[in-house]
């Protein structure tokens, strides 16, 4: 089968590579129809590559038609139309009987001190085969495929397997009081929906960055946004459209590779050009994060409010302003979406004909699977109003 492989920094091949098989009782083996670059794909395409083999298959939000099931899966069936979460779980052990499900005590990949296992994401999380490809593996499939119905293009579902329920958990975690405000750093896809669903939920919502086709799509739906382009100083500006005050809650869309930390990214690429032996242990023990928009996040939210962070960080010893945050009295959320935990709340919107959350209007690109490199390279570097790419195979 064809599959888009990593081979290290901003190289990615689509290549043939065997197909999956059937190996524990509990996999089934997907034919994908809809496959999308994630914007944490971009963290293992520019920073993770120490965590990274060559020939790795990447992604993490396929969807498809089940081919085959292995003994002991019940709740799916061959010719099923399933999404797939990216954190693979198995439903049964304690955390997942938490609901924690990128916790789930049976795939901890416990040789490094992480979580629960997800598809195509370094050796940290597993080193799973990921979605960006003809066929894919399913482990524990007697709990994670999600069945949805026929008839609805793939768009409506596709995000069901990563950004949906990761944004959703974002505004969950952000606790936004009845009535109250929110404010969103980072417009990729991850922000578009958080604001999306925080305002779908009654919630006064401002968003930021600084990139005018996500800019222009947040307001479409009707986002406040500020431009960080054109702001001296955005917890400043954010302040001054809320009385001085700040907003209740803050959601960090945004993560390791901020813009606006010149110190930060220069020592990510030097660590990327340290030996992959030398490189690995130094990025687990200190960690390379760009923290401006951590920081903004601290300084906009107002006194006694709540810092949900969904980007991505890395680091084990970033410095984080403690006299600020307790002074404020803040309080702070973050972690891997447990993606089934939210579907019973997403189905329904995404199953609406008026579209709520205007899934439709997200991607900005389709591309069949052979194009991948590109779509990696136009989404990396924001170029042709690159906000999301969906790849066909």
């Amino acid at each position: 089968m064809k599959a888009v492989t990593w081979h290290g920094k901003r190289d990615v091949r689509v290549e043939e590579v065997p197909d999956p098989a059937i190996k524990e009782p509990t996999d089934a083996i997907i034919k994908i129809t809809s496959t999308a670059i994630c914007g944490s794909d971009l963290h293992l395409y520019e920073v993770l590559g120490p965590f990274m083999t060559q020939g790795d298959i990447l992604g993490h939000e396929p969807m498809g038609v089940v081919e085959e099931v292995g003994a002991d899966v019940e709740h799916i069936r061959p010719g099923d139309r399933v999404v797939v979460p990216f954190n693979i779980s198995c439903g049964h052990c304690h955390m997942c009987g938490m609901r924690l499900y990128a916790q789930c005590e049976t795939t901890q990949v416990r040789e490094h001190g992480m979580g629960a296992a997800l598809f195509g994401y370094t050796k940290l999380y597993g080193q799973v085969p990921g979605g960006q490809a003809e066929y894919l593996r399913v482990p524990q499939a007697h709990f994670g495929p999600v069945k949805v119905p026929d008839g609805p293009a793939d768009e409506r579902f596709v995000y069901l397997s990563d950004v949906l329920p990761t944004s959703w958990q974002a505004v969950e975690y952000a606790e936004v009081p009845e009535g109250g405000s929110v404010t969103v750093f980072g417009l990729g896809p991850i922000g578009q929906m958080t604001a999306r669903i925080a305002r779908h939920r009654g919630y006064r919502v401002i968003a930021v960055d600084g990139v005018p086709e996500r800019l222009e799509m947040a307001r479409r739906h009707g986002i406040e946004v500020v431009d960080a382009r054109a702001a001296d100083d955005v917890p400043d500006a954010v302040r001054g459209l809320t009385g001085g005050r700040g907003t209740d809650s803050v959601i960090d869309a945004v993560g390791m590779e901020a813009h606006g930390s010149p110190g930060a990214k220069l020592a990510q690429t030097l660590t990327g050009l340290l030996p992959d032996a030398v490189a690995a242990p130094l990025m687990k023990q200190a960690g390379v994060d760009r923290l401006v928009v951590l920081n903004q996040a601290i300084d906009t939210v107002r006194r006694g409010g709540v810092i949900s962070v969904i980007g991505v960080y890395g680091g084990m010893t970033d410095p984080l302003p403690m006299l600020r945050m307790f002074d404020k009295g803040v309080t702070l959320r973050m972690g891997q979406a447990h993606v089934r935990r939210w579907i019973d709340d997403l189905m329904p919107l995404v199953t609406d004909d008026a579209d709520p959350l205007a899934v439709m209007d997200l991607a900005t690109h389709r591309l069949p699977l052979d194009e991948a490199p590109r779509g990696y390279e136009i989404f990396q570097k924001k170029q042709d109003g690159a906000i999301k790419v969906l790849l066909r195979p």
